[in-house]
């Protein structure tokens, strides 16, 4: 039986959003339980602010999965910001760089989690908010840091970001890589989504979010093409 997968939600976004993922990837004999956390569970942490909030209701949810199917690691989907907060949840040295931060900020997750995927996460960013954040993630973890994880990063080739014609994109692809005139999925550019050793993907036509009836990462069609790596 291939491992359960949890699989943790983007930035402000809720648990409902991926039900529809969620369910494609159970039909595929895949048991799948996404973290329950709602839109307001990120209030806290805006502004750059901790993110230790949905790490505890991340670790509750994967140690709730091992439990309900007696198994020692889960494979975790992170998409978009849950891409690099799994990176901090993997990680072994203590997450407490922020005022508020309780002792209990140090997950060490690296035991329980056989494959990591991220899909469009912004692994970078020049961002003033989200700079403190991710800072700690790629100088304590570079790269597809730990050798026992499997790293796939997956990228979307959608939208070429043009200040006239696609502003959205070009003002979110120079925010998190410094270059506006490049290719992504609308809102995280190719070259941030990717990680050094990790096995790293691109797909054709993937939008960042799953949000209306848009094509994305999880849209047939393309998530057969990171599927393999959970099975």
């Amino acid at each position: 039986m291939p491992l359960p997968i949890v699989l943790l939600p983007g930035y402000l976004a809720g648990a409902v959003e991926y039900h529809a993922l969620e369910q494609t990837l159970q039909a595929q004999g895949l048991p799948t339980v996404t973290v329950p956390i709602r839109w307001q569970d990120w209030v806290p942490t805006i502004g750059g602010r901790s993110v230790t909030p949905i790490l505890r209701i991340l670790d509750t949810t994967v140690r709730q999965v091992q439990q309900r199917y007696g198994v020692p690691k889960v494979n975790l989907i992170g998409h978009s910001a849950g891409g690099w907060l799994s990176r901090i949840y993997l990680g072994e040295k203590p997450y407490c760089i922020h005022p508020r931060d309780s002792d209990d900020c140090l997950w060490a997750a690296r035991d329980r989690v056989d494959t990591l995927i991220t899909l469009g996460t912004p692994h970078t960013s020049l961002e003033r908010w989200t700079r403190k954040n991710l800072d700690f993630v790629n100088l304590s973890y570079p790269g597809a840091f730990y050798a026992d994880v499997r790293y796939v990063c997956v990228a979307g080739k959608a939208v070429y970001g043009d200040r006239w014609r696609s502003w959205l994109a070009y003002s979110s692809y120079k925010l998190t890589c410094g270059q506006g005139n490049t290719w992504g999925d609308g809102i995280t550019p190719i070259a941030a989504a990717h990680l050094e050793g990790a096995e790293n993907l691109i797909l054709e036509g993937a939008m960042h979010s799953p949000r209306g009836d848009r094509v994305w990462y999880g849209s047939p069609g393309l998530f057969d093409q990171w599927l393999p790596y959970l099975l």
